[in-house]
């Protein structure tokens, strides 16, 4: 079931993309092709953890004068390179060679370039600090004091000691699913158990009841998905209206710390039960409708 909605969640995530975070960090697989857009009026570096051995790359020039689809900087011996896009929709792959292994990258131009890309040796990633342990009646504290925090923070500020909170204002960031959006209204980031409390609106736009399931919460941030440890939601979302949900994410999907900061972009993904309404009938052949005559009134000729 679990992984059923892990499927879920991933379609939902490449069916509503939103834009690509403009810093990303990803873990090296040279099994794994990773997509960096570029843009032509941007420039885009590339950093691995150690000095580059070589690079190998089709429609690439590195001093401007030579035809290519890419501009490419580096210095021989150095861990990062920088490239820009030199024509519009461009597009190549850029094999980089590192600690004996070859990792590939395809380049694309885009009007949302990935700015930094900066990559981590897995070894060291499998040895980062594990999760704290954070049981559920901890947990239910949490949402308890993320909902009173502005009261917390003012009267017993020593009740939210190691809490920092970010308020979205007039300018929430909204995951927009057609018949209902999400709005990320407010995150408290608790460190001591590494955990976040989203304070979320689900409005639902439509005039039909929509229903979800209440435990399958989660955050996207860049090119990674964070699952609830514990949510405060009705499942249920009236037709035409609103409804408060709060959520907490804690550590990653693979047992460490996500250390993530309140600066991040976050788009909210959730499991849809009820299905969602069928497409409009755009149809040109229905019938028209009869034209019905003009009466003058009575007397006029």
């Amino acid at each position: 079931m679990k992984s059923l909605i892990s499927i879920l969640l991933l379609a939902a995530t490449l069916a509503f993309a939103e834009p690509p975070e403009t810093i990303q960090r990803v873990t090296l697989d040279e099994r794994v092709v990773v997509t960096v857009p570029v843009a032509t009026n941007r420039v885009t570096t590339i950093s691995l953890p150690g000095p580059i051995a070589a690079i190998d790359a089709v429609g690439v020039t590195s001093d401007g004068k030579t035809p290519g689809q890419f501009q490419l900087a580096h210095t021989k011996g150095s861990s990062f390179l920088s490239v820009r896009a030199l024509a519009r929709k461009a597009a190549t792959n850029l094999n980089i060679r590192w600690n004996k292994r070859t990792y590939v990258f395809e380049l694309v131009e885009s009007d949302t370039p990935v700015l930094a890309l900066n990559l981590e040796d897995r070894t060291t990633t499998e040895t980062v600090q594990p999760a704290p342990q954070v049981t559920p009646t901890r947990l239910l504290a949490l949402l308890d004091k993320a909902k009173a925090f502005p009261l917390l923070k003012k009267q017993r500020p020593e009740a939210v000691v190691g809490a920092e909170a970010r308020t979205f204002g007039d300018e929430p960031q909204v995951t927009d699913f057609n018949d209902y959006e999400i709005r990320v209204e407010e995150v408290i980031r608790f460190n001591p158990e590494d955990t976040l409390v989203f304070h979320v609106t689900l409005r639902n736009k439509s005039d039909q009841e929509i229903r979800y399931l209440p435990e399958s919460f989660c955050v996207r941030v860049g090119n990674r998905l964070y699952f609830q440890s514990i949510s405060d939601a009705p499942g249920v979302l009236p037709a035409c209206a609103a409804s408060t949900v709060y959520f907490a994410v804690t550590g990653t999907p693979d047992g460490g710390r996500n250390e993530l900061s309140l600066k991040n972009d976050f788009a909210v993904l959730v499991t849809r039960t009820s299905p969602p309404p069928p497409p409009p009938d755009i149809s040109t052949n229905a019938p028209a409708k009869p034209v019905q005559p003009v009466r003058s009134p009575k007397g006029e000729q």
